[in-house]
């Protein structure tokens, strides 16, 4: 079979392709996979990850959204018969429809990196395990403390779910063409313990989005920003034992489940 050409990288899809075999390697060790897991592979690109999680893995969902990768990667893994390679974007694929278990290895397009971090939290309930590449700044919010620059809205999400090792960086050399920005593979076990039932997730996600949304704003302040009733934040606090100037930066993953008991969600008129 003659091969075609690799199709080149296109900027507004953040296209940074992976070449170096080592960080194959070493993202596969990181995740363990088996003869009975199931993948889902986000963002294939020009298939260099695709082709090991074949051989690693019983079966590989690669989903891409750019058609000439699609393409070029049919053609190229055609000898691959446990893999299922998808058109689609990766923002509105049907995690759902995945099987129990499944296992995430992905490098993730910069550009949309934390969109789809944010959705496969999401389903955490529904993932085994998730080895992800991101932008190192990236990955560092992820397993950012309380109180430090890089502790937000997602830090909080994401330590909710899962249980987060930065497992090592990727210099931009690996890549083609080259970032301007360094990478990290993070492994993210998801807990199969939850603190929140899965009705009340919701509400506690509503109520760390409001938090941090005004980051220079005193807790109160922001959440009243956002509909929620100062008294109530008031007296969650005090229960607390927290100041009421604390910024959502300084309150924990657990401090934000125990406001997220204490606090109703602010009534939105269902009117149009």
């Amino acid at each position: 079979m003659d091969h075609a050409s690799p199709p080149a990288a296109v900027k507004r899809l953040g296209q940074n392709f992976l070449v170096d075999p080592n960080i194959v390697r070493k993202i596969v060790t990181a995740a363990a996979l088996g003869p009975d897991d199931s993948v889902l592979e986000i963002g294939p690109g020009r298939g260099i990850l695709t082709a090991a999680l074949c051989r690693s893995a019983g079966h590989v969902t690669a989903v891409e959204i750019d058609p000439r990768l699609h393409s070029y990667v049919s053609q190229e893994q055609a000898h691959s018969p446990n893999l299922t390679l998808v058109l689609d974007d990766a923002l509105r694929y049907p995690i759902e429809n995945l099987s129990q278990g499944t296992v995430v290895v992905a490098n993730l397009p910069y550009y949309i990196s934390t969109p789809i971090l944010f959705r496969l939290l999401d389903h955490h309930h529904r993932f085994s395990r998730m080895v992800l590449m991101l932008q190192d700044e990236v990955a560092n919010r992820l397993i950012a403390n309380p109180a430090t620059p890089d502790y937000g809205m997602l830090s909080v999400m994401a330590q909710y779910a899962a249980d987060i090792t930065k497992v090592f960086k990727v210099s931009p050399n690996c890549f083609r063409p080259r970032p301007e920005v360094s990478s990290a593979v993070v492994r993210l076990q998801p807990k199969t313990q939850r603190t929140l039932t899965p009705q009340e997730e919701p509400g506690f996600a509503s109520l760390v989005k409001a938090a941090f949304a005004h980051r220079r704003k005193t807790l109160v302040n922001s959440l009243k920003d956002e509909g929620y009733q100062q008294d109530t934040v008031l007296q969650a606090l005090r229960h607390l034992a927290r100041s009421l100037t604390t910024r959502a930066e300084a309150l924990s993953v657990a401090d934000f489940l125990e406001l997220a008991r204490l606090i109703p969600l602010p009534y939105r008129d269902p009117r149009p």
